[in-house]
């Protein structure tokens, strides 16, 4: 009656044992580490890499207790605090010797301290918020004057791409302020232009026409509702290029949202440098297509150059080789044009490349300049930083259309896969500058788990309590199923990787008080079926059964309030609800199949079983 077929006692001991190893990890605490990571979109993080860092900690005479490198870049790990700060500044002198032109990114961060054994079965500690871990929290502030600068700026070189289109000569477009004006050779042209520019170019808001007939200006300005538009737009492009750089340099589980119309809030748990993290959020990469200066590349005028006399309109570089450029500064095509950008090979010499893909007005741009420059060589520059590299500068052989551009020379299959995220997170669509910065000290942090988890402790050891002076043996067993229930909460969110926060131990709270209910309810059933006449064995089974129901119809409305907390709720709220959702299922199984499990092998043997110790009395 009261048994149990022995799967089921394998698979609860299975999910106690896989539970107990996947909690394991967050009694090891972290570890203090530094971090290395590319700094520049054309600098590599490798093994060569790896051994300047090892180098430079030997000279040092610092001790890790442990240097590897992974997809986020290369960390070490240190005993204390104190070496540390120490190793930073040593790897720093040895991977960046010109400080104003760092070519890697050296941050103090935390990395776990669980043994290898676990990391190798992937068993990993939950994330910890800001509020657990610590770390640094800033509120950026959006420029929008500057978005709608820039998007004046695209437009105007669109609307000269459609006059040269239309073949209409002796027309000059320029920005003013916040307008884009266009003068024409006479009022005649004006006229005959106007109705293509104002059907293309739907935004923009013209100024009615002028009294004068002599008139050939032309003024636009955005309309309101794009000006709105343009806004939001900024507003979502910077997240994502938030997140895109900040999940590249392996910051885990950043907080980015929205707040308000212009701000948002970034929270970088774990990052202990605040000027690296601030290096973090303005790392972006760019892509700039420029021509190269034929007439003053000879050899006289690459060395005048190099020497510092560089013709007017013109920028002096050096290609991977090592070869000296000049290059135009006008740009003929920006990354905004770009829809893609996928790491891939050249299909003629199998070298890695970058194969980007155009918008409509960049594809048709590509194709003008690719028609008109045949035999001429084009620049394609990667811009960091407001620093220029130039990655390729090919020969164009023919006229290019359809909107694919590849990028390729001297990459490596690494570095291709790089420039291709970079391009992919974008520039950002406005400029930012942090209005408010807030360091969250790990001691704080430290001190916040330390009062969380005393609180989770005595809360348990209370209800246990409770429990036990009140049902005793069945009170045990309830006992029990609650640590269980406990130890597999903790598993499930360290094996998914949630993030806990302040919230998320009160959640854990909650838990233990929702998870205890469902206990009461079935030991009183089972007191009631006592007290009703039913033998022990009987009434064991009926107040699990009959209890189910009750336990069920209760735990289903929760979680449907918890449900909704995680997908209306963000923040705090998001992270109350990840863990009482989880709770709720673990609660289910712990206090109905684990407890059930326990009163079975105890009593479920026994045929003839004359009393049960359930409360106050042993019932017969």
């Amino acid at each position: 009656m009261n048994r149990y077929p022995l799967w089921v006692y394998v698979t609860i001991a299975v999910a106690l044992v896989i539970g107990f190893l996947y909690t394991l990890p967050n009694f090891f605490g972290e570890s203090p580490a530094v971090q290395v990571s590319s700094a520049k979109a054309t600098v590599k993080v490798d093994q060569a890499t790896l051994a300047r860092v090892e180098s430079a900690l030997k000279e040092n005479v610092i001790e890790p207790t442990g240097v590897f490198q992974d997809t986020a870049g290369i960390k070490a790990r240190f005993a204390s605090t104190d070496t540390q700060i120490k190793a930073r500044d040593a790897i720093e002198r040895a991977l960046n010797p010109d400080p104003a032109n760092p070519n890697y990114t050296v941050a103090l961060n935390l990395l776990s301290a669980s043994p290898t054994w676990l990391r190798a079965m992937h068993a990993l500690p939950m994330y910890l918020g800001l509020d657990l871990r610590g770390g640094v929290h800033f509120l950026l502030q959006i420029d929008m004057r500057a978005a709608v600068t820039k998007r004046l700026d695209s437009l105007a070189a669109d609307i000269r791409s459609h006059i040269r289109d239309k073949k209409i000569r002796g027309a000059s477009v320029s920005r003013v302020g916040s307008e884009i004006v266009i003068q024409f050779q006479d009022a005649a042209a004006l006229e005959q232009a106007r109705p293509g520019i104002e059907s293309a170019f739907p935004e923009l808001q013209f100024a009615p026409r002028a009294a004068d007939a002599e008139s050939r200006r032309l003024a636009a300005s955005l309309r309101p509702e794009a000006a709105k538009r343009l806004e939001e737009f900024a507003l979502r492009q910077n997240i994502q290029t938030l997140h895109n750089r900040i999940n590249e340099l392996g910051v885990a589980e950043p907080v980015i949202q929205q707040q308000g119309a212009e701000r948002i809030v970034v929270q970088l748990p774990g990052v202990q440098d605040t000027a690296k993290a601030k290096e973090i959020l303005g790392r972006t990469a760019t892509l700039e297509i420029r021509m190269v200066d034929e007439d003053n590349s000879n050899p006289a005028g690459l060395a005048a150059a190099k020497a510092g006399q560089v013709p007017f309109g013109s920028e002096y570089y050096e290609d991977r080789s090592g070869a000296p450029l000049l290059v135009k500064r006008q740009v003929v095509l920006t990354g905004e044009r770009l829809t893609d950008a996928q790491p891939g090979f050249d299909s003629q010499t199998q070298e890695p490349a970058v194969h980007l893909t155009l918008d409509a007005t960049g594809a048709r741009i590509f194709k003008e300049i690719t028609r008109e420059s045949v035999g001429k060589r084009m620049a394609i520059l990667l811009v960091e930083k407001g620093k220029g590299e130039v990655v390729t500068a090919p020969v164009i052989r023919t006229e290019i259309g359809g909107g694919r551009v590849q990028i390729s020379g001297r990459m490596t299959t690494t570095e291709a896969n790089d420039v291709a995220l970079l391009l992919r997170a974008g520039s950002l669509a406005a400029p930012m500058e942090i209005v408010e910065e807030r360091t969250v000290g790990p001691s704080l942090g430290a001190e916040n788990i330390e009062k969380g988890f005393k609180s989770t402790v005595y809360g348990f050891v209370a209800l246990s309590l409770f429990i036990i002076v009140y049902y005793q043996i069945f009170g045990i067993f309830s006992a029990i199923a609650l640590a269980a229930n406990l130890l597999f909460l903790i598993a499930l969110l360290s094996m998914l990787q949630a993030t806990l926060t302040l919230p998320g131990i009160a959640a854990i709270a909650l838990t233990l008080g929702m998870a205890i209910d469902a206990n009461v309810l079935i030991n009183e059933r089972i007191r009631e079926e006592l007290r009703g006449g039913a033998t022990p064995q009987a009434a064991i089974a009926a107040g699990y059964e009959k209890a189910f129901g009750t336990i069920l119809d209760s735990n289903v409305t929760t979680l449907i309030a918890g449900l909704a907390l995680l997908i209306f709720g963000s923040g705090p709220v998001r992270g109350f609800a990840v863990v009482h959702v989880l709770g709720i299922l673990t609660s289910l199984f712990s206090s109905v199949v684990v407890s059930r499990a326990l009163v079975n092998l105890t009593y479920g043997r026994r045929r003839k079983l004359e009393k049960v110790h359930i409360g106050d009395t042993a019932w017969k």
